[in-house]
Formats: structure tokens, sequence, C-alpha cells
């Protein structure tokens, strides 16, 4: 790991003024994946600005939303009874993501910050456009049963990590970041970019600008929620599959739906066209089939990952059978 100079300011202003002057630092929290990059020689920050003692972690109600602090571990908002009663889908996010020792480590603006764990991209041997611009995509080629089936690039097929993510961009929430230019509010769904010519860049933040926290919406999703999560070890991996489902229902009946998927792109993945095939239909397996298949639509594999094109559409069935409570 190389030297690096470390800071930890107290204000806002002072992490912002801190990171805006120099590109080669990085803010840090709980550092559960910038210190892994670090040591694997992925990542060499010449500057950490660390950001623990800043007043970013409450979780609070404000107005029509949730207000959850960026600094907050995910371990405590996963058991926070706002959460709980108000936005049970993400608590089950949390709770499906890492291991307990990293969620009471792991802050909310981190989880939306990690990097993709190709392994093109851990192995500094290897070609990888993220890791290193125009040197080329090595699991194009290579191997792939990790990887994209939507919205990928010739440049980039890997996939986000995130499950905290899913839940929020199903959710509809927002993120609160604060920069060199004052203040500004990014809805969820535009936060992640996907990779196109750029794979380098994972979001849509600026430099010096630093996350101070996500707005969750008010929404009728309290009870009838679900999130899958497919994995090849059910102790703590990464997602080879994710949906986070959510319903509104009038009995049988679907009033509003919210559907989102994880491990399928490079950023948190939105079903809307399945969720609109939803309202209005009875809460049925056939009719779930039928948004699942919608929600396929323009999904592309490659050598490795053929198996999620199978996978992906029966997740997302299972998903909402579970939610809706249908055997």
């Amino acid at each position: 790991m190389n030297q690096f100079q470390y800071l930890r300011p107290t204000k806002p202003k002072a992490a912002i003024d801190a990171l805006a002057r120099d590109t080669n630092a990085q803010f840090i929290a709980g550092g559960t994946n910038l210190l892994d990059l670090m040591k694997r020689g992925v990542m060499a920050p010449q500057k950490l600005v660390d950001i623990n003692k800043l007043p970013l972690d409450k979780i609070e109600k404000q107005n029509d939303s949730l207000r959850i602090g960026a600094l907050a571990l995910n371990s405590t908002v996963a058991e926070d009874k706002l959460v709980l009663e108000r936005h049970p889908l993400l608590a089950q996010a949390l709770n499906a993501g890492a291991s307990a020792q990293l969620r009471n480590m792991a802050t909310v603006g981190g989880n939306m910050l990690q990097r993709t764990r190709c392994h093109y991209f851990y192995d500094t041997a290897l070609p990888c456009n993220k890791r290193e611009p125009g040197s080329g995509c090595g699991a194009l080629e290579g191997f792939n049963r990790m990887h994209a089936i939507f919205g990928f690039s010739d440049k980039c097929i890997a996939v986000h990590p995130s499950d905290m993510s899913v839940a929020l961009v199903a959710l509809d929430a927002a993120v609160l970041v604060s920069g060199p230019k004052g203040d500004r509010r990014i809805a969820f769904a535009d936060f992640h970019r996907l990779p196109g010519d750029t794979p380098q860049k994972d979001t849509n933040l600026e430099q010096g600008e630093l996350i101070t926290a996500v707005e969750v919406p008010d929404s009728p999703f309290t009870k009838n929620v679900h999130y899958l999560k497919v994995r090849e070890r059910a102790s703590y991996a990464f997602a080879l599959v994710s949906v986070a489902a959510a319903l509104s229902l009038d009995g049988q009946t679907i009033k509003d739906a919210r559907l989102a998927m994880g491990g399928v792109a490079h950023k948190p993945w939105r079903l809307s066209e399945a969720e609109k095939s939803l309202i209005g239909k009875p809460a049925t397996e056939a009719t779930f089939r039928q948004a699942a298949d919608i929600a396929m639509r323009g999904a592309k594999a490659f050598k490795y990952n053929e198996y999620k094109l199978k996978l992906a559409p029966n997740a997302i069935v299972q998903a909402l059978k579970n939610a809706a409570s249908v055997a």
C-alpha cells in the first residue's frame, strides 16, 4: 500500500474543500471496500479524508419522507424502527448484504459508492477499462459468469454490487449531496451510471461532492415486499441476481408495484415497464410471469452467464410471489 496523507475534518465544508483541491484524494468512512482496493493496488489515493466526525448519521422523519444520513451504519438502518415500519424492503436488502461484521462498519454513503467485484477490475495484471481506461475489457471474452445482461457496452460488462441500492432505486429515493458549487438533489435512478465509453465513472458525482443523506419518500409499500438474493454462498456472497419487489394490494388486485434488480447491470436496474404491466392485474403467478417476460426484453448474455437469462425471470416471479404471499 502506498503512503498517503490522512485528514479528519469535523465540518462538512472542510471535508469538501480538502477533496475539491486534490483529484487524488478520497473520502473514507467505514473503509470496507476502499481499504481492500488500496491493499490490492487497484486504487492509490494520495490523501484520505476521514468523514466519521461529520454530523451525518441521523435517521429522521422529514415531511413526507425518511431522511437517512450518509454515515448511518448499514446495521443501524436495517434495525431502525422507522425504517422497519415505513420501508421494510430497504431493511431486507441491507440484511442481505455482506456479513454482520461488515454491516456494522459499512455506511449508507459508502455502500452506494462501492466498486464492482469483477475479477478483472481487482487483478492489476489483467486488462480493465474501469481500472485503467483504454486497456480493454478482459471480461468480454474472458470468464464472465457474474457479469451484466443489461446496459453494458463494449468497454465494460461489470455489475454493481450493492443490495441496498437495488431497494433504494425501487423506492424512488433521492441522494442529497454537497460540493464546491453548493447543494443538490439527485434522483437515485440517476445517481449511478451505465458504462458507455467511460466505465471508470461509477456515479454522476462531481469532484469534491460529498453524499450527506438519502431521502426515501413515503409510500404504500409497507407490507407486501420481498428482497430476493440468489448467490453461490448464502453467508456473504454477492448476488448472481437479486430482485426488490414491492406491491400495494387491494384484496388480490395490484394497485401499484415497484421492481428492481441487482447483479444484472452496471447500476441498480429498475424495471419500470414490468411495474406498469402489473397494475390492475390479479396477484397471480401468471401475472408475475408476464411481468418477468417484459422485464427481460433486451437482455443479452455472454459465454458464461447465459444462465442469468433463465435465473433472472424466475427470480422476479419468486420475489413477487413472496411479496404477495402467493403459494
